[in-house]
């Protein structure tokens, strides 16, 4: 037996754990000097497993030949378990490994074509930054089986200076990151690069600073109200959930349950960000093909950041320092890379009543866990929120720097301009929640509910009425649907064999925000590959080998993995094991006020008790104290 497979099967990733899956590989002759990890993940245990098993499932990257393996290992058992050789250019390539950033810079500063092409601009090559972008699939035949990366570049004078604001427009390169050759270097001729600087942390350059502002401090003399057990498991205020991290999906939540009275009640198997993908609107040849799938080609979970202080989380915080594996298969441990903390959230419940006399108060609060990670010129902060009423939130928070161009001139369509000359195309943030729901049990059911206009007559004379619809979706392909927020449209999760006390299925509601779905034609390559994005919600029987919404192996895809070939079967999901999968995100036209660096913008969904409890799961909450002494309307307390 392998050192660490005592651990829970929920337990975070451990440095043993990495080294163990790597030394089991290399005994199975799967691991040499030419191997680099793309994903190394704990898969969750299978439904049916009597015996707790850490499996470990790891995509291998041979950068000599380009060869890909998928593997699952047993750290428990110390063995192999599976292993595909990939068809790369039937299922698409591993996800970028970052040796191959900087790789793209170095070959093309060594091809006479860009040389030229930046020498036509008067630009020095040791001054030009290439951003290293995933290719997506084109009309490139040439390119299906091998491993492309696309470059676009940027000036940067000087060490500290943000190359953001200098793009260079008209050029764009296709290199092949095994052979290390350029394909194309696509140069549509010079065009100005904007003159401004974006910097934005130098006062020299910005202005100076406020002097306005007072101290804030957040204390809890007393500490949080919450408990850490075995590094990852949470007890806060009847809620009980194991914290996990995916390289991939970043913050991952197990086990979600809530305490009423004496029964510990299942919400969610599994809670996560399963995919985002950042689908570009400007048809330029230069940026036609701009769409990033930040989760499945870029891996959020190993860029999160290492969180400090005062300046990512402010108050009484406890970390998370989670371990993934490196491209040579050591184990990196990300610094605080998870936070948690409460947060006082206002008002809770409150009435004054004029007939007792009674004035009643509670104060909410939340506990929140998140992660920060950085890909590229965006930052991503992934909140989950839980309630002392039952409800759960998810919220995306996006800041950083906006990708640039420059500005073709007043009135082009399809780009804001930010500064003099500089541009930024219009483009769209579209995550993928995979919500593995256990409500009482595995045995649940989705149902869309609208709200309906009643039409005035018999029985509605005065035409005041109005009342809801309730459709139950019973099939995948009846899942597949729409926000309409003219209808006020959500869907209602319960389980038809736990009832209330009113005799109705306890359930939890889905709340989304009815954004913009993916605005690209149907008919696009992105539409294609990011099918998910174009529905609101889409609801699978669970099966333990779907995992993301657009398939396992996004880089390269040419589309229909993930979601389309998972409902292709069109099983049964009323009173079944399910997974709901929702699609939310931002539209975004950047604005003058984004630049030079981005104030975030928020968007996300709620999950909300809808007669999951048989009254208010609040009523035994306390009354806040005054800061002078006492409690905050003593009256209530008779």
């Amino acid at each position: 037996m392998i050192e660490g497979a005592a651990l829970s099967p929920y337990a975070l990733t451990s440095p043993a754990d990495v080294e163990a899956v790597t030394a089991i590989l290399a005994e199975a002759g799967l691991f040499n000097e030419s191997t680099r990890v793309a994903y190394l993940g704990l898969l969750d245990p299978a439904r049916d497993a009597d015996v707790a098993d850490r499996r470990f499932r790891v995509f291998l990257h041979n950068v000599a030949t380009g060869e890909a393996k998928d593997v699952v290992a047993s750290v428990t058992h110390g063995t192999v378990l599976s292993k595909i050789d990939l068809d790369t250019s039937v299922t698409g390539e591993l996800p970028v490994i970052e040796e191959e950033f900087e790789m793209v810079e170095e070959i093309l500063a060594q091809d006479e074509r860009w040389l030229k092409a930046l020498a036509d601009r008067n630009l020095d090559v040791t001054k030009v930054r290439v951003a290293p972008l995933s290719a997506g699939v084109f009309e490139y035949p040439e390119e299906k089986g091998r491993r492309i990366l696309r470059g676009l570049a940027f000036v940067q004078e000087f060490p500290e200076d943000s190359a953001w604001a200098r793009p260079v427009d008209g050029l764009v390169a296709y290199i092949d990151v095994v052979s290390k050759t350029v394909d194309q270097i696509l140069d549509f001729g010079p065009v100005p690069v904007p003159a401004e600087h974006g910097n934005f942390t130098d006062p020299e350059l910005t202005g100076p600073l406020r002097t306005t502002q007072k101290p804030i401090q957040i204390t809890q003399p007393e500490g949080p109200s919450f408990a850490l057990t075995d590094g990852n498991h949470v007890e806060w205020e009847k809620w009980s959930l194991d914290i996990g991290f995916d390289v991939r999906e970043g913050v991952v939540l197990h086990n979600i349950a809530f305490d009423d009275g004496d029964r510990r009640r299942s919400i969610l198997k599994r809670a996560s960000i399963a995919e985002m993908v950042v689908p570009y609107g400007d048809p330029s040849p230069v940026r036609s093909w701009q769409n990033y799938f930040d989760t499945g080609e870029y891996l959020v979970g190993q860029y999160a950041n290492s969180l400090e202080l005062g300046c990512d989380c402010l108050g009484e915080i406890t970390y998370l320092s989670p371990v993934v594996s490196d491209a040579f298969g050591r184990p990196r441990e990300i610094r605080n890379g998870i936070c948690m903390h409460e947060e006082d959230w206002s008002i809770l419940a409150k009435h004054s009543d004029f007939w007792s006399g009674v004035n009643y108060t509670r104060r909410n609060r939340r506990l929140v866990i998140s992660f920060f990670t950085t890909i590229g010129n965006y930052d991503y902060g992934f909140y989950w929120y839980l309630y002392l009423d039952g409800t759960i939130e998810f919220e995306a928070k996006a800041t950083g720097v906006v990708f640039t161009s420059a500005h073709p001139g007043k009135g082009y369509p399809y780009a804001s301009e930010l500064a003099p000359g500089l541009g930024a195309p219009f483009h769209q943030h579209l995550f993928s929640a995979r919500l593995d729901f256990a409500i009482d049990g595995l045995c649940n059911r989705v149902e869309e509910e609208d709200a309906v206009r009643v039409p005035m007559g018999e029985g509605n004379e005065r035409g005041n009425a109005f009342t809801r619809r309730r459709t139950v979706l019973a099939r995948e392909s009846e899942a597949v649907r729409e926000s309409d927020m003219a209808a006020g449209r959500a869907w209602v999760i319960s389980n038809p064999e736990s009832l209330n006390r009113l005799g109705e299925p306890v359930a939890y509601k889905l709340h989304g925000q009815g954004h913009p779905m993916l605005l690209a034609d149907p008919e696009s390559s992105i539409a294609k590959r990011a099918t998910f994005a174009t529905k609101d919600l889409w609801v699978t029987r669970h099966h333990e080998d779907e995992r993301y919404p657009s398939g396992d192996f996004v880089n390269q895809n040419a589309g229909g993995a993930g979601l389309p070939s998972y409902i292709a079967a069109d099983r049964d999901i009323d009173g079944q094991d399910i997974v709901v999968w929702h699609t939310f995100g931002l539209t975004h036209y950047p604005r003058p006020e984004d630049w030079p660096i981005m104030p975030v913008d928020t968007v996300g969904f709620k999950l909300r008790p809808e007669g999951f409890f048989d009254r208010s799961p609040v009523l035994d909450v306390p009354a806040a104290k005054r800061e002078e002494g006492g409690h905050c309307h003593m009256e209530a307390q008779k």
